[in-house]
């Protein structure tokens, strides 16, 4: 018996939160068929706060579909590029290092081909260059058979050097820039814009509430589409009705307030903005490294050019 008593409160309760749900339902359905008398309107403010709220979200996602990619590391790393294991096993600059120590062609080969210190080196566009400079001056310093030094094996070595360390300048940049501006976006996206998005559901949904209420005590109900309406006598509104229909309109507009305000939190928040200075704020320091990197290194390369020419000038006039 008692069983019976609590499956007939909990079939109560059911019906009390199926109830709405089906009278929302209706009133959607005869919106949809355009037999809604009486459609209440969302205040203009509302309306407007719904339109930048879109825009504010469209763009998020349109900005992190494009900057997402500095979570992942190769996304500027060639795709026809082979490297092996041992290709990617120590950085360029552990190699220099091994090289500078090696008294022959093989003590050079394996430095080249060392087993890894450490995880695999990074697969950047950067990084990929230093390993093919690297690589390139081994193997002119190899054949070189004359006095000195080749001097574009030199080069070649130095700018592989030069470019390592740009590539891990950029990946600092990618570090910088998922920190402080991808997940302040994806916080904005994910959290405050999908708050807003659940105000403004509980906005419709009481909307739909209130008019399906009206609806039901003027005698309005839903018919087939191409029938007439029935007729019914306008009379005064029962105290009871009325009641009902003020309670429905209260709730209406605590939830067309509350998600006004949930909106204009997300309109007027200084978060995106001070990301997006982030971003560039990392963007630059990383230009700034590349070519403060790039600034040494061009005259070491200069000075090279000059002493190849010269040798090359005064190799002439021995002859």
């Amino acid at each position: 018996m008692d069983m019976f008593k609590g499956f007939q409160k909990n079939l109560g309760s059911w019906g009390g939160q199926i109830a709405p749900i089906a009278s929302r339902t209706v009133q959607f359905t005869k919106e949809q068929l355009g037999q809604a008398e009486d459609k209440t309107q969302l205040p203009a403010e509302y309306i407007e706060l719904e339109k930048r709220v879109d825009a504010i979200k469209a763009v998020h996602q349109k900005m992190l579909a494009v900057t997402s990619q500095y979570s992942h590391e190769p996304y500027d790393y060639p795709p026809n590029i082979k490297e092996t294991f041992s290709d990617l096993g120590r950085t360029v600059s552990e190699k220099v290092q091994l090289l500078s120590s090696a008294t022959s062609t093989a003590e050079a080969q394996a430095a080249l081909t060392a087993p890894p210190s450490a995880k695999p080196q990074p697969k950047t566009f950067n990084h990929a260059i230093a390993r093919a400079s690297l690589a390139s001056s081994q193997l002119l310093h190899q054949q070189h058979t004359g006095a000195g030094e080749d001097p574009l094996a030199t080069a070649l070595e130095k700018y592989a050097l030069a470019m390592e360390s740009v590539g891990e300048a950029r990946l600092a940049q990618d570090a910088q820039i998922q920190s402080r501006f991808l997940a302040g976006w994806n916080t904005t996206l994910n959290t405050n814009l999908k708050f807003a998005t659940r105000a403004r559901q509980n906005v419709e949904k009481a909307r739909l509430n209130l008019d399906a209420v009206k609806a039901r005590v003027k005698g309005t109900t839903w018919r087939l589409p191409g029938t007439a309406a029935p007729a019914h006598d306008e009379h005064e509104l029962s105290p009871e009705a009325q009641e009902e229909i003020e309670k429905a309109e209260d709730e209406f507009v605590t939830q067309t307030e509350e998600a006004v305000a949930v909106m204009k939190n997300v309109l007027d928040t200084p978060e995106p903005l001070r990301n997006l200075a982030e971003l560039i704020a990392a963007q630059m320091e990383y230009h700034k490294r590349a070519h403060e990197i790039l600034s040494e290194l061009t005259p070491v390369i200069d000075g090279l050019q000059v002493e190849q020419e010269a040798s090359r000038a005064s190799a002439y006039s021995l002859q």
